[in-house]
């Protein structure tokens, strides 16, 4: 367990003598008991597979359950995970991508970008929103893959910068028409909260993404239609 800002943890999860094999983008579950009742939640390693090891970062919530359930655990804790499953995977490593993301919404497509950068042979651009600098989620990361691919973008916006921040302000589909221009032809993976995933996916639309080209989990429309 180690800390990636201030409420977010990384968790390492180890299966000794097991190997993960999962396609990178794709989710497992939490589950524990709490008050008498089987709790069980998503949450997607950010890690390639072939290992013994999962490695989930998890965003601490005052009201949430599983969240607090596991940045109460420590080193030697033992997890109960469920199988790895998911349709939010690399559709084809020979096309350009473009990874939209908010918040913890970056951790599959973190991994699906590993994936890429092992296996694709075009480009890939990383648009990241937060809030503020301080909540960037695997910053170092994504500026030490950018450092060593030529092939990679990172940009970052935020919603609610300090007056020190430089880069670009706002939400993620705010920038997409300045970012992109070959909406008909890159592959765009989306993952965030709800309305920002439903929102990002009408921009892509409305800038002439087909909808072959737009990939996410699918659920987050439901959702917003439900609030």
């Amino acid at each position: 367990m180690y800390e990636i800002t201030p409420r977010v943890k990384g968790f390492r999860l180890r299966v000794p003598g097991r190997e993960f094999e999962f396609e990178p983008g794709q989710h497992t579950t939490v589950r524990f008991e709490s008050g008498g009742e089987t709790v069980v939640r998503p949450y997607t390693p950010t890690n390639l597979p072939g290992t013994d090891e999962l490695t989930l970062t998890i965003r601490r919530y005052e009201d949430g359950l599983a969240s607090s359930y596991m940045h109460t655990k420590r080193p030697g804790d033992v997890v109960t995970l469920g199988p790895i499953e998911g349709n939010l995977t690399l559709a084809d490593q020979d096309r350009d991508i473009a990874l939209l993301a908010s918040g913890t919404g970056i951790t599959p497509l973190l991994s699906i970008l590993r994936q890429y950068l092992q296996e694709g042979t075009g480009h890939a651009h990383v648009v990241f929103g937060e809030s503020r600098e301080e909540t960037i989620i695997h910053r170092e990361t994504l500026n030490e893959l950018a450092a060593n691919h030529g092939s990679l973008d990172v940009t970052v916006t935020l919603s609610a910068p300090n007056w020190e921040w430089t880069g670009r302000k706002g939400y993620v589909q705010e920038h997409l028409s300045d970012l992109f221009s070959e909406f008909a032809e890159r592959d765009f993976y989306v993952c965030g909260v709800p309305p920002m995933v439903v929102e990002t996916k009408e921009t892509l639309r409305d800038l002439g993404a087909p909808e072959e080209r737009i990939h996410s989990e699918g659920w987050e429309d439901d959702v917003v239609e439900d609030i």
